[in-house]
């Protein structure tokens, strides 16, 4: 019954996502543009003695594979803010649909979303000829805890999504999250923060392990506690997100 579910609303936010390019094709492009600046300025960092990559392109191309995922989360919580909208999902919760399946199912869109942004992030890599030094099952493995991560933030979007109902408080969560993405090892490793202040921030925040986690695939290898800690921080992300979207479900339900 609740596989049944889940396939009947995955379907619908696959589909949906697929019909809206003004959602994905900035999900695509925006982390591209903003990797290929920070490339270019930030170059020589891979001169600073220690640095773990020979090259920041490299180290780097794990900035569009987790940030794109903030996309995910914003396009979740629009896509959920619209059904309250318009009053959809008032009369889906008349059903017998299980609150978890209601949730997994509208988040399918925000699992594909996040697959493909890993596989075209992963081809531009190779393109401007990134090596993985985890070979390609290690790229599967990047693909997965991308997707992971994915999910996750899709649940942070939803729980704004059904405590406002509104798509515009949804969008406004976005520049809050990349603050809490720049405050972390994305740029440089947390050993070469010279800032005390930043270095603790960067240490404390789950993103940092969520980047190093992916970067350890691509420029380490099989890093056993690199990838443990980073998996752990999505699973953490997705219990938060997922248990809060469905105490908030059953708040707005009741209310209802």
């Amino acid at each position: 019954m609740i596989l049944t579910q889940v396939s009947q609303l995955s379907r619908r936010s696959i589909v949906r996502l697929l019909r809206q390019p003004e959602v994905v094709v900035p999900a695509l492009l925006f982390p591209l543009l903003i990797f290929g600046f920070q490339a270019a300025g930030l170059g020589p960092a891979a001169d600073i003695p220690g640095f773990p990559a020979d090259s920041y392109v490299d180290f780097l191309l794990a900035f569009p594979l987790v940030q794109g995922t903030l996309f995910a989360a914003v396009s979740a919580g629009t896509d959920l803010a619209k059904d309250i909208e318009t009053g959809f999902l008032d009369r889906l919760s008349m059903t017998p649909m299980q609150p978890l399946a209601l949730l997994v199912g509208m988040l399918a869109g925000v699992i594909c979303l996040g697959l493909l942004q890993s596989v075209v992030f992963i081809g531009v890599g190779l393109l401007v000829g990134v090596s993985f030094q985890a070979g390609f099952l290690g790229a599967l493995v990047l693909v997965l805890l991308t997707a992971l991560t994915a999910l996750g933030f899709g649940g942070v979007g939803a729980i704004l999504a059904l405590r406002t109902g509104s798509g515009e408080a949804v969008q406004g969560l976005f520049p809050l999250l990349l603050v809490s993405f720049f405050l972390s090892s994305i740029l440089l490793p947390r050993d070469l923060i010279q800032t005390d202040w930043f270095r603790v921030v960067a240490t404390y925040n789950p993103v940092s392990y969520l980047v190093e986690g992916v970067r350890s695939l691509i420029i380490t290898g099989w890093d056993v506690q690199a990838l443990a800690l980073g998996f752990a921080a999505a699973a953490g992300l997705i219990v938060v997100g997922l248990s809060g979207a469905v105490l908030s479900l059953r708040g707005r339900v009741a209310r209802t």
